[in-house]
Order: C-alpha cells, then structure tokens, then sequence
C-alpha cells in the first residue's frame, strides 16, 4: 500500500482521533473568544508574554540540541561498535527515562542546590558555595539528561535495522568511515532523530516539574501559577494557544526537513548484521563516557532517593507505599497506553500511507495536546466533562482520555517510524494472493510493526505513571496514584515521605523499560545474525581476503 492509498475506514478513525486530540485547543479557541480577540491580542503582545515565549523557545531548542547530541553517538556505540558490555548499556543509558522529572529536579536540587548534600561534603576543603542550579542552566541540565532517551529509542531501533550493504559500497567507492556515517547513516536516521528530537521538543515545552522546581520561569509554570493565584483563565488561555502556536512552528520546521522518507530495504530477506566497528584505544574514552553519563543521569537521583528513604526509616517516618496505591497507578497507565496505541494506529497509518491534506490535518491536530501543559488539557476536559459528557466526568475514562490526548504523538512517532521501514511491496503482494485488508493488516503489517507498537505503547506507559497535573485535577474522588501520593508530600516538605513511593515509581517504570529494551536487542541479534557460509564460499573467502577483493 503505497502513499494515496488509504482504506476510507483508516481516514475516518484517524480524523475522529484527530478531533478527540484537538479538545483542549477547541477550549481555548472558546476562552479567547468569550474574553475578545483584542483583549487576547493585548496579552500575547505584552512584555511579559513576549519575554516567557523566547524563554520557553530557547529552553526547547537547547534541550532538544543536547538530546540529539547524546543520543546519535551512544546509539551508535552500543549498536555498531565493539563496546564492552553493549547490552548493559542499552539499558543503563535508556533507565532516567524512567524518572520523572520533578522527582529528577528535587534530587538535584537537594544535591547541587546551596546548602545541598555535595557543598556540605565539599565545606571542609573551603568550597562554600556550587554554581547556581537554579533558572535556566538548571532546568536545562535536567530536561536533557530525563529526556534524551526519547531520542535514543528510536534511533537505536532505526539504526539496527539498516542495510550494511549501502554502507559497504560507500566504503568501496573510497569513502572514509566518518564521511559514510555523514553523508549514507545520517540521512537514513532522519526520521527517527527528527521523531524523536519532536517528542523531547514537545516535552520541554510542556514540562512542569522540572521548570517549577528550579524555578525556571516557562510558559507552563506561569500557567499554573496564574490558576492558583485566581480563577481567572483569560491569561492561561491566552498562554496556551501561545504553546499552541509554538507546536505548530516545530510540527512545520520538522515536516520540511523530512524530506523522502523511504528507507526500507530495497529487498525483503537477506537481513544481516553490520560488522562491529573497533574501537580500539577510544573504547575507554566511549566507557568514560557512559559512565559519567549514566552516574549523573541514574546513579545520583536514585543515590539521593534511597538517601532520603534510609533517613525516613530511621526517623520511624511512614512509608505510605501500599499494594493499593500501586495498582492504582498501573491500572491507570496500562488503561492509557492500551488507549493510546489503539488510537495512534490511524494516525500514523495516514501520515505514512496518505497524501494530501486530510493526512496532513490529522497528523498535525494529533499533537495538539502534546505541547499543552497537563494542568490546561485537564482544565479543559474539565470544562467538557461539565458540559458536554457529565457521566464521565471524574471517572477512570476522563483520565485515560486525558493521557490518550497529551501522550498521542509518543506512540504515533514510534509506529510511524517502524512503518517507514515496512517494505510496500509485501502488503501488495498479501492483497495480489487474496488477503482481504484485515487480513494483510493481521498476517504481514501488524508482525512487522509490532516493536514499533511495543516501544509506543512502553513510552506512553512510563509518562502516565509519571503524569502529575491530569492526574490531580481529573482522577476520580479518592483515587491516588504515586505520582499524586509523591507530589504531596514533596509540596508538604516531607522529603522522606516522599522517598518510598518515588522509588516505587522509578522501578515500576524501569522495569518494563528494561525488559522492553533487552528483548528487542535479542530478537534483532537473533534476526539479523549470518547463516553460516557454505564450503565453497569459506575456501573463496580464505583464498582472496576481504581487503584485497578487486571490484
């Protein structure tokens, strides 16, 4: 099914998802309207306005930068090279995505802040003060080392699947390795960097815990200050279809660097593995690497944790973790993941398959949600549960809905990216030898795209467990999740209250992630592993050497 040929039923789903992900925006389009369009002009173009949309714009784009910048090279060393202990890294190096990130921006915030843990180990050799970790350096550093992993997913899975045979002859018509890698790896990746690079983009936009912790003043955190301060919602409005107009901004630049997106084998069979790049000397520079990447990322946060746990305990603080409390919070984020990678199928269906500007709509309506910050969609769910929907208001849907609408793009960026690979010759030939649409569908897409679907439905799993503003404002009455039980007693000051659910949090995240992470890694070894040469072809290679074949 080449791109132009959508079945009808796909272009109807995917304009109901598109619609159902547009919600939030309805809402504020309806805001500024009841309070005038000069009025909303007059806040948009006000200094403050001005001066928090640059701030929130270069907080993404530094974010975003750094993202790419960690994660291409580390996919690259625990795919393609001999580094020691690969496997351990894939997942080390995948983990912090797994932290949410006001529980990240506490731990260093209690670490690196003044008065924090480091400078009082560091007063006795004269160092009286850290450098500041507050305002945008510290929200950067943050946002950065709990995001990346969205870049480094999606890469690493794209990366395994290339065809060496492209690298190969790049090499054999005189090409250096790092001009192979620039100008033959680089251009395949660029839908899974520019997918990725979307999804951290998106996140730092919307991000609340990180940015109100270091007191980073973004568009969210004024947001949210602004509706607790007043039941006034003109300014969260206004903002809002602010962070609106940014998302549009990004969704454009990366569709126009997209380019042609077919990079799919030119033959179905015949998948091998690229031979490992040596590292040689470098391969202790690249372990120093992940190793300082994975202590500051991972090791320290969980250090402060289990930190604050042991000084609870020994303080006879309660833990308040109970059985409950957990399967509340998987009941939760299953329900949203399943949600949502149903609903992302369409979507990315459309933006791969389709052509024109029905496929264009929807694609772009899906991440409306996305850039808003979780306080504005439960704001407005709020607002249509009230008047339009009144038996699902407070009710487990109204919060899967909510999940499925600010988490959409995480799952149709990961489908997407694996349907780009699907060769359209084997879908053709399913329908030439008699398979109905549903069956094709079951029999050779749905196998094929099925990691895509796992690692989208994985990601959208682990940010519902880590949802904080849609989660207070929309769960039932009642109904606590971690992520609630964590933010409280944080907002209290009960630090150690707070350590045990966290840690729950963190592990329960984790090890989807890391189970997800490691069988991937075995199935690709297993698929793309070599037969083993013929007799024939082991005597032709002993007798003309790989390095000395004349083409």
């Amino acid at each position: 099914m080449r791109r132009g040929r959508v079945p009808s039923l796909i272009t109807i789903l995917g304009l109901l998802v598109g619609a159902a992900a547009a919600l939030p925006l309805a809402y504020l389009v309806v805001r500024a309207t009841e309070i005038g369009w000069s009025r909303s002009f007059e806040i948009a173009t006000s200094e403050r306005a001005v001066r928090l949309l640059v701030d929130t714009s270069v907080l993404a784009l530094a974010v975003t930068a750094m993202s790419v910048a960690i994660a291409v090279p580390l996919a690259w060393l625990t795919v393609r090279t001999d580094l020691p202990g690969r496997r351990v890294w894939v997942v080390l190096t995948t983990l912090p995505l797994a932290i949410p990130t006001y529980v990240g921006g506490y731990t260093f915030v209690s670490a690196l802040g003044p008065k924090g843990l480091v400078q009082g180990w560091l007063e006795p050799l004269g160092v009286e003060r850290l450098p500041e970790i507050y305002g945008f350096r510290g929200a950067w550093l943050v946002l950065t080392l709990f995001s990346y992993p969205y870049v480094l997913l999606p890469v690493r899975a794209a990366m395994r699947r290339l065809d060496p045979s492209i690298e190969e002859a790049s090499r054999t018509l005189g090409r250096g390795r790092l001009a192979t890698f620039v100008r033959v790896v680089l251009p395949q990746l660029r839908p899974s960097i520019a997918a990725g690079a979307l999804l951290v983009a998106l996140y730092a936009l919307s991000d609340f815990g990180a940015v109100s912790l270091l007191r980073f003043d973004s568009f969210t955190r004024v947001i949210f200050v602004q509706y607790r301060a007043s039941f006034d919602l003109s300014i969260v409005s206004v903002y809002g279809l602010m962070l609106v107009a940014l998302t549009i901004v990004v969704l454009v630049f990366e569709q126009r660097t997209r380019g042609r997106e077919e990079f799919h084998r030119l033959h179905g069979s015949g998948a091998r593995r690229a031979a490992a790049v040596q590292l040689s000397s470098w391969r202790w520079v690249a372990l120093a690497a992940c190793t300082l990447l994975v202590l500051v990322a991972l090791v320290l946060p969980m250090s402060i944790i289990g930190y604050w746990l042991v000084r609870g305990i020994r303080a006879e603080e309660p833990l308040r973790l109970t059985t409950d409390l957990v399967l509340a919070s998987v009941k939760a984020s299953g329900l949203g993941a399943l949600v949502t990678a149903v609903a992302a199928w369409p979507v990315a269906a459309l933006s791969v398959r389709g052509s024109g500007f029905v496929p264009r709509l929807v694609e772009r309506l899906s991440w409306s949600g996305y850039a808003l910050p979780g306080v504005v969609v439960a704001l407005s769910l709020v607002f249509f549960g009230i008047r339009v929907v009144t038996p699902l208001y407070q009710t487990m849907w109204m919060l899967v809905f909510a999940y499925a609408v600010l988490f959409l793009p995480q799952a149709v960026g990961a489908i997407r990216s694996s349907m780009l690979q699907v060769t359209p010759s084997l879908e053709e030939a399913s329908r030439l030898l008699g398979a109905g649409p549903f069956a094709t569908f079951r029999r050779v897409t749905l196998p094929l795209v099925r990691p895509g679907v796992m690692a989208g439905a994985a990601l959208v799993f682990l940010t519902c467990m880590k949802e904080l503003p849609a989660t207070l404002l929309l769960a039932p009455t009642g109904y606590s999740t971690l992520a609630t039980q964590v933010y409280n007693a944080t907002v209290e000051g009960f630090f150690a209250r707070a350590a045990a659910p966290a840690l729950a949090l963190i592990v329960l995240s984790a090890l989807p992630m890391a189970l997800l992470v490691l069988r991937e890694t075995e199935r690709q070894d297993v698929d793309t592993e070599e037969p083993e040469p013929t007799q024939a072809e082991s005597s032709a290679g002993a007798a003309v050497p790989l390095d000395q074949t004349v083409i």
